[in-house]
């Protein structure tokens, strides 16, 4: 009975402590590869977040509004060893990014490519997730 007694509240403590897990989704599960993107814009922010990194940028419309954009990209260990750096990202640089609407509609895409001002291109998506071309990222030009 003690032993019991012992059990339960050591798993009630274990479910009090742990972490929520987050998981790793596929491309597929939100984003659609017929819906490409080419985004220019600015760069507002850069979150170094696990398990993705998200890119943030204002797109200037033809109306001349503008709309925030999120961007998906690897985790930051990957962008950092592809090439990614906080200089590179910097709020304010103006970039373009290839990628891949959200099925929802949103103001979402899973980015392939950032375009810099210098015209090098740097591979932000996550590998092994289905997204087209999964798998051909080159080395930064």
């Amino acid at each position: 009975m003690r032993r019991r007694a012992l059990f339960a509240a050591a798993s009630a403590l274990l479910c009090c402590v742990a972490q929520r897990a987050q998981a790793h989704h596929s491309f597929a599960a939100e984003f659609d590869a017929t819906q490409p993107v080419t985004l220019h814009g600015t760069i507002t922010k850069m979150e170094w977040i696990n398990p993705h990194s998200w890119l943030h940028i204002d797109v200037k419309n033809a109306d001349g509004t503008t709309t925030a954009w999120m961007i998906e990209g690897a985790t930051p260990n990957t962008l950092l060893r592809r090439g990614f750096t906080r200089e590179a990202v910097k709020a304010g640089t103006e970039i373009t990014i290839v990628g891949f609407r959200a099925k929802n509609g949103a103001n979402r895409a899973n980015g392939r490519d950032l375009i810099l001002p210098d015209g090098s291109r740097l591979f932000m998506s996550s590998s092994g997730t289905g997204a087209p071309g999964d798998g051909e990222a080159t080395e930064p030009q």
